[in-house]
């Protein structure tokens, strides 16, 4: 039943956080600048995930030392959703979606050339085919299929949630309750965000009921439900299988895009994303798979 749970939770994640798209396309369409809508989105953020931490009685206190990483990490998140959303007026949304899903590679390479971690077979397999994936969603028939400013854009979304989750786990605040750190990771994006917007031009007004309702359920879906589930899943199934379930957060983007938005959907951008998901996939299990290997070569030498 616990398995159950977490699989469901953790679908629920990478299907909301899939659904970016669905709110901000519309946004983006009536006029708001990203500045403004990631303001809005982390700004109503924060009060909902508040409200949570209220009714479950989590105390709000921190230690003092932990202030510079939280805004380090405020920082990281920021770039990586402004590089996001910056990226949505390059391509198709669920293209980009798919490309800041690169983001466990990132995460590998960093461990690789900062921490020093053994590198495998598996994970260079692995970075090879999500070259592969970038370069087949970027290149059709010759020539390019995609603007490559927008490419690098969005690759630097991924590589700065990869930052995100490369100091989360190696800093301090990695025994931090996960909510309270991603309420004040929400408060550090929402004042950048704030600043931002006040040094182009100031912040935009909200113009009608429709974006009102985009920008809360931007903030209350692919935000504050999407993180919740996630502590839910990783509680329940661990965070590798709910990890590799992160694979429909792409696959949710490009459906939303292709059935609401009309974005286009052809067979470079299907290999493309399917050598991606499964580049991720294996780069998540890799341990699983060299410890396998390594049963089976000592089965095959024991009956040998």
């Amino acid at each position: 039943m616990s398995n159950l749970k977490g699989f469901a939770f953790g679908i629920a994640t990478s299907v909301t956080f899939g659904l970016i798209p669905l709110f901000t396309l519309p946004l983006m369409a009536s006029g708001m600048l990203f500045d403004s809508i990631l303001f809005y989105r982390f700004f109503f953020a924060a009060i909902s995930l508040a409200g949570v931490m209220k009714v479950e009685k989590q105390s709000f206190q921190i230690d003092k030392r932990d202030i510079p990483v939280l805004i380090l990490l405020g920082g990281f998140y920021t770039i990586s959703s402004l590089f996001l959303f910056w990226g949505y007026n390059f391509m198709a949304a669920g293209i980009a979606t798919t490309l800041h899903f690169t983001y466990p590679i990132f995460v590998a390479l960093i461990m690789m050339t900062v921490f020093k971690e053994k590198t495998s077979w598996v994970t260079v397999f692995a970075i090879l085919l999500a070259v592969s994936g970038v370069a087949r969603l970027s290149i059709g028939d010759g020539e390019l299929a995609l603007n490559p400013v927008g490419v690098v854009i969005v690759l630097f979304s991924a590589v700065g949630y990869a930052l995100y989750i490369v100091t989360v786990n190696k800093s301090r605040v990695h025994v931090m309750n996960g909510r309270k750190l991603t309420f004040y990771v929400f408060i550090v994006s929402t004042f950048m965000f704030l600043v931002k917007a006040l040094m182009n031009g100031g912040l935009q007004p909200i113009p009608d009921g429709q974006s009102w309702m985009n920008l809360i359920l931007l903030a209350i879906v692919p935000t504050v439900i999407s993180n919740v589930t996630l502590v839910q899943a990783v509680h329940n199934i661990g965070s590798t299988l709910t990890a590799v379930l992160g694979a429909m957060e792409p696959v949710t983007a490009v459906c939303v895009g292709v059935l609401l938005f009309s974005e286009p959907f052809t067979s470079h951008v299907a290999l493309g994303i399917l050598l991606i998901i499964v580049a991720v996939t294996l780069i998540i299990l890799n341990k699983y798979i060299q410890k396998s290997l390594r049963g089976l070569r000592h089965k095959w030498m024991v009956n040998h």
